[in-house]
């Protein structure tokens, strides 16, 4: 029974979920570890109750971090909810289980002038440096997904319009504006570049040097080497979460925000007000006449 319930899980969270196939792999490997522990003890792991599924959390968090213990209950919850949605069982032994409390992890941004420094490195002489500039053009500018970007295909791109249709998150769609740049950037590669190193009939946007669709690992390459010679470190999702931070604080609403990134969750977006008041707080330090701090130990605050 065990190896159809986990073929219709895995369905249930590619199609019904949208998970992608490295998410759904770490599904797939807890449901092996579930079944594997079961099996061990003699026990029937679909009829667990509550003390049973703690008995196995107590078993895979002992070395885990908090992030990962709430990643590993939301497999499991989405495994009961399966259960139950198939009739194996009727109830949810995960419904009294609560998950550590995290306190939201404040991303790392770029600062504007960094950006544009690390824009700027792309000199246009060659296709490949074009498409580049295209490309991290847009994923700041749109504050795209580094997937979102990779499977970003040519007619999912309005020009005219100046928009692109996004595929995110659970197969989610939503429509982002071009910045002037990006717009211009994106129509340089398109006419020029992208026709000299793309296959006939490829349908993506974004292509390597074997004509065929640029993948993630692709893309952090050439970011990671560009990035070095500026002496910076970061991820390209740093550039999604510089994107939102410039939005806000240039006076975007946290709605607006939340709809161009793709959030499913006002909540997710608001880590990024979090950034915003770090940055107030040193800014408070280092000018406000009531602290005790001089102006260049705020300075120094201001540099750590």
């Amino acid at each position: 029974m065990n190896n159809w319930i986990k073929r219709g899980f895995g369905l249930y969270l590619e199609n019904r979920q949208g998970l992608r196939p490295r998410t759904l792999e770490e599904y797939l490997r807890e449901f092996d570890r579930v079944q594997d522990f079961a099996q061990a003890r003699g026990s029937d792991w679909t009829q667990w109750d509550r003390n049973q599924v703690m008995e196995y959390l107590t078993e895979r968090t002992g070395q885990l971090s908090p992030r990962s213990v709430v990643k590993l209950l939301s497999i499991l919850r989405n495994l009961f909810s399966y259960l139950i949605m198939e009739k194996v069982r009727p109830d949810d032994p995960m419904e009294l289980i609560e998950g550590p409390k995290i306190r939201p992890r404040i991303p790392e941004v770029f600062d504007p002038i960094d950006v544009d420094r690390f824009l700027e490195l792309f000199p246009l002489d060659q296709p490949l440096h074009v498409r580049d500039r295209a490309l991290f053009e847009l994923i700041y500018s749109c504050g795209l997904r580094v997937s979102e970007a990779s499977d970003l295909r040519l007619e999912e791109v309005d020009l005219e319009n100046a928009l692109i249709r996004v595929r995110g998150k659970g197969g989610k769609e939503r429509l982002v504006p071009l910045t002037d740049e990006a717009q211009k950037f994106l129509r340089l590669y398109l006419a020029e570049a992208r026709p000299k190193l793309a296959r006939v009939g490829s349908r993506e946007v974004f292509v390597n040097v074997r004509g065929e669709g640029l993948g993630r690992k692709g893309i952090w390459k050439n970011f990671k080497f560009a990035l070095q010679k500026l002496g910076l470190s970061g991820k390209v999702h740093t550039l999604r979460h510089s994107f939102a931070t410039h939005l806000l604080t240039g006076g975007a609403d946290l709605r607006s925000v939340q709809e161009l990134l793709g959030h499913s969750s006002i909540a997710t977006t608001q880590i990024y007000t979090h950034v915003r008041q770090d940055d107030l707080a040193r800014a408070h330090r280092r000018y406000h006449p009531g602290n005790t701090a001089t102006t260049a130990e705020g300075a120094k605050h201001e540099k750590a």
